[in-house]
């Protein structure tokens, strides 16, 4: 976890500055990739997704060093060989892996996170989930394992073919020629984010496009089709938890609302979207029909929500990294305080986005939990070593946070004339 939390520290000044690299040349460029709370939830869900892998929020069926040890009938000398037959085996457990996300109703909640955008950016990237606790596709490994490839050096490709998915994520990037034919490029790329009919399920690939090539699943990007992002049943949502778990939520309500019982089991493995025919004609669910037509989400902001939403991020993201430089001076059981408190910050933050008054709840819970914990462990965890009055700090934006989503949910919320919502 500690290495983890090492490579993190180095990767995610990485990513903003990207961000915000294709941010001043989209605006140079007069082409807008970014709105503002959009952006904020994309990031926000990225580090809900590093806050699950600190705190080991996964269970493994089977781990890849016992099918190693069980499996290997070779043992591969050649150093550059190694490397390059893990980086193909986990882009190819990786295309098959991303089609069974999109192609099972359930598993599809592993993956409806990432594709909730309805922007197509750098920051989309960061949209991971937090949902897919348990680990289901250690078979896709088993080609690795026969290979005798050690799991140490799985280890170490693993995050260096993640980290490669992120900058083919942009729109400002066109066709690149040869590479077309070769890699997952950003027209690629677009065209597996998109709705059109056209476009749906299409180029699953991570790094080499050749498996969809391969396994029929190719799409190019079409000149008089330009894509359009999200998910056909739009999540309207800022909050990364709740997306994270919507489509999950919807199949269980069906699989409790059908009188068939045989559709109450077979409506968690079928094509996703699926849903037994009397329920759908009872509880109808708005989907996207025509893309070109479709009003992308949006939540009346102030321009004071606007800035006090990216203060929140930008706090969220410094005490995170505090988390990832000090994770190996810290005790297991803090690492999990920590990042339940940033859990419940970010819920809060988002939620109020939303204008939803679940994020006065969320502020509740988040002020008493950062209280316990500060007066518990006698100061915020450690934090006045290196910063010294960071407690103090850190004491009073608690508070201020709580006292302004009082204000914006009360005060902004009543003198504009909107209604808190309550469902």
């Amino acid at each position: 976890m500690e290495t983890y939390a090492t490579a993190l520290s180095y990767a995610i000044p990485g990513f903003i500055v990207l961000i915000l690299i294709e941010y001043f040349i989209s605006r140079w460029k007069g082409i807008p990739v970014n709105e503002a709370m959009d952006t904020i939830s994309s990031i926000s869900s990225g580090i809900t997704n590093t806050l699950k892998s600190l705190v080991g929020l996964t269970v493994i069926i089977i781990s890849y060093e016992w099918m190693v040890e069980h499996l290997a009938l070779l043992e591969i000398k050649s150093s550059i060989l190694i490397y390059v037959l893990t980086f193909i085996g986990l882009d190819f457990a990786g295309y098959w892996s991303h089609r069974f996300n999109h192609t099972v109703n359930l598993f599809w909640n592993r993956h409806i996170i990432h594709h909730s955008s309805e922007e197509f950016n750098l920051a989309c990237a960061l949209r991971q989930n937090v949902s897919a606790i348990v680990s289901i596709y250690f078979f896709l490994y088993i080609p690795l394992a026969i290979l005798g490839i050690p799991a140490t050096i799985v280890a170490l490709i693993a995050p260096v073919h993640f980290f490669a998915q992120f900058w083919y994520h942009t729109r400002l990037i066109n066709k690149m020629g040869v590479l077309e034919y070769i890699i997952v490029t950003p027209s690629h790329h677009r065209v597996h984010h998109a709705i059109n009919d056209e476009y749906l399920d299409k180029n699953y690939s991570e790094i080499f496009i050749f498996w969809d090539k391969l396994f029929g699943t190719f799409q190019k990007e079409l000149l008089d089709k330009p894509p359009v992002y999200g998910v056909k049943k739009p999540v309207k949502t800022w909050n990364p938890f709740l997306i994270n778990f919507i489509h999950v939520w919807r199949i269980f309500k069906d699989a409790f609302r059908t009188r068939n019982w045989w559709d109450k089991i077979r409506i968690w493995f079928m094509p996703t979207g699926w849903r037994p025919e009397d329920v759908k004609e009872k509880y109808p669910i708005s989907i996207i029909e025509d893309p070109y037509r479709y009003k992308k989400y949006s939540t009346e902001s102030s321009l004071f929500l606007k800035l006090w939403s990216w203060l929140q991020l930008a706090i969220t993201v410094t005490l995170m990294y505090y988390l990832l430089i000090s994770a190996g001076d810290l005790e297991f059981l803090q690492i999990i305080n920590y990042s339940i408190f940033l859990a419940a910050s970010i819920f809060a933050y988002t939620s109020l986005m939303d204008r939803h008054i679940l994020s006065l709840y969320a502020e509740g819970v988040k002020m008493g939990l950062g209280l316990y914990f500060i007066f518990q462990g006698d100061g915020w965890f450690g934090i006045d070593n290196l910063l010294p009055g960071g407690t103090y700090i850190v004491l009073g934006y608690i508070i201020v946070s709580f006292l302004l989503s009082l204000y914006f949910q009360v005060i902004e919320n009543r003198n504009s004339g909107n209604q808190v919502e309550t469902t």
